[in-house]
């Protein structure tokens, strides 16, 4: 047994040596002959690299299938690698750039994709979620090409693949209130549902706007392409006017680094324990990058502890988007209380997820300190932030 370990041993350095050699040998060679520093190649025989096969998700704010240019891409989407007979091979989630890769080499063994054959990708579609694209499985035929990176190569590369979360819109009405919703599109009324406590109604994809009458609470708010939380709709607070001048606060201008503490003054706010970030910044968080909808930069709450923004004189609070930082943490809540001076009027708790935003709108007109926090302290994600000053 010791006489096997030793020999393994030796050729162990036997071998690092004469790779060391090797690679001394050629080392000298391209410092002493010019003539190779830009040598065409002759011999397409050998195949010493290797490339990512990759499938690459997005999420498709307009629903059309295509990837365009107010598509986000997504992390976090798990793919699967299946081979032609239809055997589990691997799985990978998208990163912070929407692919999910597959390493191939024809040197590498351990490589998923090392063979030529039939491979086939699929998209594990989120539940609540869509393919707007319709192509979350897609086959692929490699063939061997000496003289490729990999050594294998496929006719075409796979197709972008588009999600989107279903649109939910969701709130509560307070007690004795009677009111209603009209679903817009495109200006044209095309669906009215009373509201009562606990709603939650499905949108219609080419819903882009929801009116509230009745009750005192007239409310018109613009939809985004997230599901939608309106919190407790009451006639005790007065909401934003729907022509006021809307401030929206994306954190992209608060630092051209990855990270930076929100600095009171910033929007003309106090800020407390929220930091900008970029949405790359930090690795396998997923809702830094999902949750970012505009430009490069979202904020979240430091060390997932309760956060506040806050000012001495009375602001509109209209709304802001909402995510889980982490997969690990899908499912977090989050509480969101609004103060008008030494008065909570509004206290909401939002279901949160790291694949796309919540878009919060409780539409206040005038509040002095808002506070956010999650029950389990996982971080929480901001963005595009809406006040009216």
């Amino acid at each position: 047994m010791i006489k096997a370990i030793l020999l393994v041993g030796i050729a162990a350095v036997v071998a690092a040596l004469a790779w060391r050699l090797a690679r001394s040998r050629r080392q000298a060679r391209l410092r002493e002959d010019p003539a190779n520093d830009y040598a065409v190649r002759r011999n397409w025989s050998g195949n010493h690299g290797k490339l990512n096969h990759s499938t690459f998700v997005y999420f498709d704010a307009d629903r059309d299938g295509r990837y365009g240019l107010g598509d986000r891409p997504m992390a976090g989407i798990m793919v699967r690698l299946h081979d032609g007979d239809g055997r589990f091979v691997a799985a990978a989630r998208s990163n912070r750039g929407g692919f999910a890769n597959f390493l191939a080499s024809t040197k590498r063994r351990a490589a998923p994709i090392h063979v030529p054959g039939s491979y086939r990708f699929t998209v594990s579609v989120p539940p609540g979620w869509r393919s707007s694209s319709a192509n979350e499985v897609q086959s692929q035929h490699l063939r061997p090409l000496p003289g490729s990176p990999t050594g294998l190569v496929s006719d075409a590369m796979l197709q972008p693949v588009g999600l989107f979360a279903i649109r939910r819109l969701s709130g509560r009405v307070a007690d004795g209130v009677s009111t209603s919703i009209s679903v817009m599109a495109k200006g044209q009324e095309v669906a009215v549902h009373p509201l009562s406590d606990g709603f939650r109604l499905d949108l219609p994809d080419d819903a882009d706007a929801i009116e509230i009458t009745g009750g005192g609470m007239e409310r018109r708010l613009a939809l985004s392409a997230y599901p939608t939380e309106l919190g407790l709709l009451s006639p005790e607070n007065a909401a934003v006017d729907s022509a006021a001048s809307l401030q929206a606060i994306g954190f992209d201008d608060v630092t051209t680094r990855g990270l930076r503490k929100v600095p009171s003054g910033y929007a003309g706010l106090t800020w407390f324990n929220l930091n900008a970030l970029a949405r790359d910044h930090t690795e396998g968080s997923e809702g830094y990058v999902n949750g970012n909808i505009s430009g490069d930069h979202v904020c979240y709450t430091s060390s997932g502890h309760p956060a506040e923004f806050s000012s001495d004189k009375p602001f509109g609070f209209h709304s802001v988007m909402l995510t889980a930082a982490w997969l690990k943490s899908e499912g977090e809540t989050a509480l969101v209380e609004s103060w008008l001076g030494d008065r909570l009027i509004a206290s909401d708790t939002i279901v949160l997820s790291a694949l796309a935003p919540v878009h919060y709108a409780p539409m206040l007109a005038a509040v002095t300190r808002v506070r956010l926090s999650t029950s389990h302290y996982w971080q929480l994600v901001l963005d595009d932030l809406v006040v009216v000053r």
